[in-house]
């Protein structure tokens, strides 16, 4: 196995590869260095498999759909990431393969609900930025939790042998590269705590938010890059009212006529694995600005917005109250939830 970290930079990305398979799959692409990327693979003669985000990053833009369309490799995330550009979902306990290397997906939410960590050929983990090296990553983006993420690191991480090594996302005091040993015994964030002890801990860091946050991680989760779209604050974000799919399909059921919905994840999304719900109207994130004489229409109706996990959904829900639409709602956690509850859908 080639293994090597290709930023050197305090945001990490990782290059795994089976040199004599000629394959490899880069892990946390940036935006900034996606020259360097293709150069590494063209010296080592190396055919990109796939690119894979460890969550969806609030901090800088993700490289994935970019590196995506200059190499023809798939896009992968977690089943609950929001990017319409995944090719392919993984969950908890997916083995992916690189010629000969085998990468173990761990589901590791806290930091975000879509983190993950992948134990690699069994011997080290890429952790995101669920654990750092003698840190942890904040818990307070929107969907992060302490006591999710205390329990993935210490069912997870901690229970994988002592002396794997242990690689994050992000490293801010020239760390390259820990174990499970050291980091169960001395990260000062979580070694020797209590769950209830973390998450107090992580309640009183008090950290600032990344510059231009709602920006990046609004364009990380809808893949639009687009001066047409003014990206909502997280105040707004938070302002918009949030509606259980069960209360979505009474609204269904009632067939009055009274409300409108409005879907705006991607086609192939919409016609794909997931489905859409009968009756709503497909309209793309990223085309709202150039339909809002088609909106206007339903000004004065209850307008319910939907996507695959309710993230885009909710900026959408976000844009259209800044515009002066005064009954919008999401509904909350997307056509995953819909589907996980076994309430119809329509494809094709």
């Amino acid at each position: 196995m080639f293994f090597t970290e290709l930023n050197n930079l305090q945001c990490k990305t990782y290059l795994i590869a089976d040199i004599d398979a000629g394959v490899a799959a880069i892990i946390d692409p940036i935006e900034s260095n996606i020259d360097r990327y293709l150069g590494v693979l063209a010296y080592h003669r190396l055919s990109l498999e796939f690119v894979a985000d460890t969550h969806t990053h609030a901090d800088h833009r993700s490289a994935c759909a970019a590196v995506k369309k200059l190499t023809g490799c798939k896009v992968m995330m977690h089943d609950l990431s929001p990017s319409p550009s995944v090719d392919q979902h993984f969950s908890d306990g997916t083995e992916l393969t690189i010629g000969s290397i085998k990468i173990n997906v761990l589901h590791t939410p806290g930091h975000t609900p879509d983190s993950v960590s992948f134990y690699v050929n069994e011997d080290r983990v890429l952790t995101g930025d669920v654990m750092l090296i003698q840190g942890t990553g904040r818990a307070d983006f929107a969907g992060g939790d302490a006591g999710d993420q205390y329990d993935a690191i210490t069912s997870k991480l901690f229970t994988l042998p002592e002396d794997t090594l242990v690689y994050p996302a992000h490293d801010y005091r020239g760390n390259t590269q820990s174990t499970i040993a050291v980091e169960k015994s001395t990260n000062p964030r979580i070694a020797g705590k209590t769950r209830d002890e973390y998450i107090e801990v992580m309640a009183n860091l008090n950290l600032p938010l990344p510059e231009r946050i709602q920006e990046v991680l609004q364009i990380n989760q809808s893949e639009i890059d687009d001066d047409r779209i003014k990206f909502p604050l997280i105040a707004e974000l938070n302002q918009v009212l949030q509606m259980e799919p069960e209360s979505v399909k009474n609204r269904i059921d009632q067939a009055n006529g009274a409300t409108v919905m409005i879907d705006v994840r991607e086609l192939h999304e919409f016609n794909g694995d997931l489905g859409h719900i009968k009756n709503s109207r497909l309209m793309p994130l990223a085309d709202i600005p150039s339909h809002l004489e088609v909106l206007e229409a339903f000004k004065e109706k209850e307008i319910i917005l939907i996507c695959r996990s309710g993230v885009r959904s909710t900026t959408a829900a976000a844009i259209l109250k800044g515009l002066g639409f005064p009954n919008v709602k999401n509904m909350k956690d997307g056509m995953l939830k819909w589907n996980e509850l076994g309430y119809p859908v329509e494809r094709g």
